[in-house]
C-alpha cells in the first residue's frame, strides 16, 4: 500500500527532488528571495580550509548572504526565552537570555553550507560556545551525542566531538544584528561543518545523550551525518 501523502510527507518529498537536482547541478535553491551568486572567478572558492578541505565544498555555489530556509517558527521574545542544558550530565541546569548573555560571548565568522546547494561565507555570529556550556553541565564521560531541541519539536542530531568544536555556537546575533525571526530569534544552534539542518533554529535546549537519536530531517529521508565535503545530504 502506498503512503498517506499528507502535506508532511509531500514536503519532504518535494524537498528531496530539489535536492535530487541541486546535485545534478539542474538548480539553485534560491527560494523566498533574489540571492546574487558569486563570480565563477570569485577568490574565495578556491580557497582552502586550514585542514586541507577546499572552502566550498563539492555541489555547493556560493551566494552574496545567509537566507532563511523556513521552518515551524518558535517564540521570537528573548524574554520568554529558557534554554535547557541536561541529559547525560551531572549538573544540569537552564538558562534565560540575560542568563546567556551573561556568560563569556564569541564572536566568529563563519562559514555556512546549506543542503539546498547554496554556501554563504564569513557570516559573523555572536553567541555562546556549545563546548563552554558542556563544560559548565558537566557532561559524563558516556555521551557520546548532542541533540539540539528546538520549537516544536524539532530536533537535530550531532557527534558530541562535533557539537564541541570551537566554532559551534548558541548564537543570537548574525552579522552583529539580533536574528531575524526567519533565522531563528532569539537563539539558534550554528553548526558550520554540517549541513545547516543540523544549525537548529528556535533553540529551546541541549541535551546530551548516549545512544544517537536521529532528528526531524533524519528520520524523513536525509543524511544522519550530514556533511557537505562528502556530499552527506540523503540517506
Amino acid at each position: 500500500m502506498a503512503p498517506k501523502l499528507t502535506p508532511e510527507v509531500l514536503s519532504s518529498l518535494a524537498r528531496r527532488d530539489l535536492l535530487r537536482a541541486a546535485a545534478t547541478g539542474s538548480v539553485l535553491s534560491v527560494l523566498g528571495g533574489s540571492y546574487a551568486l558569486a563570480a565563477d572567478d570569485d577568490p574565495r572558492t578556491k580557497e582552502k580550509r586550514p585542514d586541507g578541505r577546499p572552502r566550498l565544498p563539492p555541489g555547493q555555489r556560493l551566494i552574496s548572504a545567509l537566507k532563511p530556509m523556513g521552518g515551524d517558527p518558535g517564540d521570537p521574545s528573548p524574554a520568554s526565552f529558557k534554554l535547557k542544558v541536561h541529559g547525560e550530565v551531572a549538573a544540569p541546569f537552564e538558562l534565560d537570555f540575560i542568563g546567556l548573555l551573561a556568560l563569556p560571548q564569541t564572536e566568529i565568522p563563519l562559514d555556512v553550507h546549506c543542503v539546498t546547494s547554496w554556501s554563504a561565507f564569513d557570516v559573523l555570529w555572536s553567541g555562546v560556545r556549545v563546548s563552554l556550556l558542556a563544560e559548565k553541565a558537566k557532561v559524563k564521560g558516556d555521551a557520546r551525542h548532542v541533540i539540539f531541541e528546538a520549537a516544536n519539536g524539532y530536533t537535530a542530531n550531532v557527534r558530541l566531538a562535533e557539537a564541541l568544536a570551537p566554532g559551534v555556537l548558541v548564537a543570537h546575533k548574525a552579522n552583529r544584528k539580533p536574528l531575524a525571526r526567519a533565522h531563528g530569534t532569539p537563539v539558534r544552534a550554528v553548526v558550520p561543518d554540517l549541513y545547516f539542518w543540523k544549525s537548529a533554529k528556535w533553540l529551546t535546549g541541549i541535551r546530551f545523550v548516549k545512544q544517537d537519536q536521529p532528528g526531524y530531517w533524519e528520520t524523513r529521508g536525509y543524511h544522519n551525518h550530514a556533511d557537505p565535503w562528502l556530499e552527506e545530504r540523503y540517506g
